[in-house]
């Protein structure tokens, strides 16, 4: 079922996409080469506590997840690109992470991810993220009153094809709200002009997904990391973003932060 929200209730989601965004610039600017996933883990673990939020991820047990998550962030590092489960790893020079983020501050849900490169970055790196980064904008851009979610589709669809990366539709964006995924669902790739038409109200997460050279995903033995079939990297990124009279307003926005 999709769910509008009142003004009030996207005023009341802002403490929540607030965090997520500090968490996460905070986590980007502490992970250098060595850093191991799980201290990230264990930082974030702690962040939330200290702001008495909850994680949407600790006990995340969906169809796809071969049991509850265990852990409050993913950490997704080269050819991983989506539900990587910390694991005991420091990081390397070159290493291509992606850290995705979601918790509720009182019942209200933000999401967001950032992918960024540790130590020395390979050039065909800096390209995919920005390509993520890109159709992000562009998908934000097109969420507004009286487009419909094709068209937001159809903008992530633009500028990846326009870089030469095919997309995967499997896992996308997604409604937000009390809970962490909700309808509707938003593909990465779609016809503008189609499905649901898009209200005042409408809170979603959009999440452009790339990676360089397939679009198909194979899943890690720990039932949730999910990596390229071919070995080549992956990039993600993603925003809450609400719909509004006035326009989509980014929650989870780190503009105001100093950082991307």
């Amino acid at each position: 079922m999709i769910e509008l929200r009142t003004p009030a209730e996207i005023e009341a989601m802002r403490p929540a996409g607030r965090f997520v965004a500090e968490t996460l610039a905070t986590l980007r600017d502490e992970t250098k080469v060595g850093t191991n996933l799980l201290a990230i883990d264990r930082r974030a673990h702690d962040l939330i506590r200290r702001a008495g939020a909850e994680s949407c991820y600790i006990d995340y047990h969906p169809s796809f997840g071969a049991r509850p998550f265990g852990k409050v962030i993913c950490t997704s590092v080269n050819d991983a690109v989506l539900h990587g489960l910390p694991f005991d790893y420091a990081l390397q020079d070159g290493d291509l992470v992606s850290l995705d983020f979601a918790v509720a501050v009182d019942g209200w849900v933000a999401d967001s991810a950032v992918s960024f490169v540790v130590g020395t970055p390979r050039d065909e790196d800096l390209v995919l993220i920005d390509t993520t980064e890109r159709a992000l904008d562009a998908a934000i851009a097109a969420a507004t009153v009286g487009n419909r979610i094709g068209d937001i589709s159809a903008a992530i669809a633009e500028v990846a094809h326009g870089r030469g990366y095919s997309i995967n539709t499997d896992f996308g964006g997604h409604g937000v709200g009390r809970v962490m995924h909700g309808d509707p669902h938003v593909a990465n790739d779609g016809k503008a002009g189609r499905g649901y038409p898009l209200r005042a109200g409408l809170v979603i997460a959009l999440e452009p997904w790339f990676l360089q050279t397939t679009d198909e995903l194979v899943t890690d033995p720990d039932g949730w990391t999910l990596r390229s079939v071919d070995g080549s990297r992956g990039a993600h990124s993603e925003h809450t973003v609400a719909i509004t009279e006035d326009g989509p307003v980014v929650l989870t926005d780190r503009s105001w932060l100093g950082v991307a």
